[in-house]
């Protein structure tokens, strides 16, 4: 009767300590630049309500002035304090310290698919590059008076992928360039197929991109494991609504025998090629035509 009185004291006691507000959070961040750097631990008070970007903020006022962070709006629009938590892709304004254990340290460190510039901060030039290689929308000629039309279906189907604040937390889990640096030069990434699945979901869009897409963005790359829809913000199906469809329209250009056969009997156009799109897309960094196809290996 003893052990069972002193055991169901120790579980009241525990759980009165884990009810407990915390007196004080550890926060592990990394510290460095390009050459290198490492975890330091900063302890600071605990406040009620907070989270992460707040106690990195409250650490860069008093212990460590000289702390790179970025961050702009606080309120998870502007896409701008990605970083890894934990482990986990997660904005710094959107994740609340009350959510997190509250008897470890918590480890805050920059983003890894992209070169650090310094602490927090990462380089992500990178994506800014690939967005300046997508075609741009290419609407067809306006109705007798003057409008265009659209059903309002068609609207809905892309209008979620619009929800995007670039944060690249997408680009960040995709395996495909976060383990295989190599592949940037290859592959668009998650957040730019699907900018690449919403024009091409366009009602109003006449310009063809697949063979682009699978030549040029390499979403052949692209193994669906669903890690990008997992850690966007904004809830957007990534890989559901997005990338799959848009691999299916890929192969339907490349392998469909309905639409060979109508290219064959009725002379129906084939769909345009990478290097016609291309030319619509003049940024697309260095990329020649020694990168074609490299992408199109699984699509």
């Amino acid at each position: 009767m003893a052990s069972t009185t002193e055991q169901a004291a120790a579980t009241t006691n525990e759980a009165a300590q884990s009810a407990a507000p915390r007196r004080s959070v550890t926060l592990r961040l990394w510290r460095g630049d390009a050459d290198g750097g490492g975890l330091v631990d900063y302890e600071v008070p605990a406040l009620e309500g907070e989270v992460v970007l707040d106690v990195v903020h409250r650490i860069q006022a008093t212990s460590a002035p000289d702390l790179a962070v970025r961050w702009n709006c606080k309120a998870g629009k502007c896409g701008s304090c990605s970083a890894e938590i934990n482990g986990k892709p997660r904005l710094m304004c959107m994740t609340r310290m009350s959510t997190l254990p509250q008897d470890e340290p918590i480890t805050v460190s920059p983003m890894r698919t992209f070169p650090v510039i310094r602490d927090l901060v990462t380089d992500v030039s990178y994506n800014f590059t690939v967005a300046a290689a997508i075609p741009a929308f290419s609407p067809g000629p306006r109705e007798a008076d003057g409008t265009y039309r659209m059903a309002q279906v068609d609207i809905d189907r892309s209008q979620e992928f619009r929800k995007c604040i670039e944060c690249f937390l997408c680009q960040n889990v995709c395996h495909v360039i976060r383990d295989h640096e190599d592949n940037k030069q290859y592959y668009a990434g998650p957040r730019f197929l699907a900018r690449l699945a919403e024009l091409e979901m366009h009602p109003l869009d006449n310009l063809d991109r697949r063979r682009y897409i699978s030549e040029q963005m390499g979403i052949g790359l692209c193994n669906i494991t669903k890690c990008c829809t997992e850690v966007c913000p904004e809830s957007i199906h990534i890989t559901d609504n997005a990338i799959i469809p848009l691999k299916e329209r890929v192969v339907d250009a490349r392998y469909d025998p309905v639409a060979w056969l109508g290219r064959k009997l009725l002379g129906r156009k084939p769909p345009k090629s990478a290097t016609a799109v291309a030319a619509v897309a003049p940024l697309w960094r260095d990329r020649g035509a020694e990168h074609a196809g490299a992408g199109s290996k699984e699509a």
